[in-house]
């Protein structure tokens, strides 16, 4: 088998260049790290943990997952909690705040913004600054089609981003590292499978998603000339 620790070795080059480069993280940030609970979010919170190790300087970190039962969702808490504290990192479970109007199911749209709505909420509540998601290169390349598809705009996911005059910042330590590398870490670390969404397969992105894989070896080629468009019209 794989060992974890080799290959977490590698990525960590990858997300400690990408923290420098958009100044991601500062000594003494208080970081919440947005935990889903799927290979994504997990490897994220692990190579944070590598990352705070390495560097010279200190910043706390605090795993913070949405419970979205009250939505239909999974309960993802008994299979979370114990891998948190065996990591020894501070965490917090907070429930999905949905208006009392709110249709269900949710749509990946209204799903998405409750949930982004929670965390930020949360966050502030618990005195985190910045908000660390775990989105990756392909997630980027997908953005930028679907933004250039659907809304006629060459844009991405930035690496940093403020919201509400500063009072939050999203951070994406993970934005440059390609899909194919978080899998083969989720594998190596016996990460086990996120139940699917729901309504997941049938989004627009999933549409943009597979669309992208038919290209196969050329995916490469075009999500890192995606990136490079959409950084050089954005300006970072």
């Amino acid at each position: 088998m794989t060992d974890p620790d080799r290959i977490a070795y590698f990525l960590l080059k990858d997300v400690t260049r990408a923290i420098g480069e958009f100044n991601l993280i500062d000594d003494g940030d208080r970081v919440a790290v947005a935990v889903s609970g799927g290979k994504d979010s997990r490897t994220m919170l692990d190579l944070l943990l590598r990352h705070r190790r390495k560097v010279p300087y200190d910043y706390d970190l605090l795993a913070l997952h949405v419970v979205g039962t009250e939505a239909g969702l999974p309960d993802l808490r008994p299979e979370l909690e114990p891998w948190v504290r065996a990591l020894g990192v501070d965490y917090r479970f907070v429930p999905m705040m949905l208006p009392p109007d709110e249709p269900l199911p949710l749509d990946c749209f209204r799903c998405s913004w409750n949930r982004r709505k929670t965390l930020f909420t949360a966050s502030v509540d618990l005195g985190c600054h910045k908000v660390a998601f775990g989105h990756h290169a392909d997630d980027a390349a997908v953005t930028t089609l679907m933004n250039l598809m659907f809304n006629g705009k060459l844009e991405t996911m930035e690496p940093r981003v403020a919201f509400f005059d500063g009072a939050v910042t999203v951070i994406r330590p993970m934005i440059t590292l390609p899909e194919k590398e978080l899998v083969r870490y989720a594998k190596a670390a016996g990460y086990p499978d996120q139940p699917a969404c729901p309504q997941g397969e049938e989004s627009t992105r999933a549409e943009v998603e597979a669309f992208l894989r038919q290209f196969g070896r050329q995916r490469e080629q075009i999500r890192t000339n995606l990136w490079r468009a959409a950084r050089e019209a954005m300006g970072f």
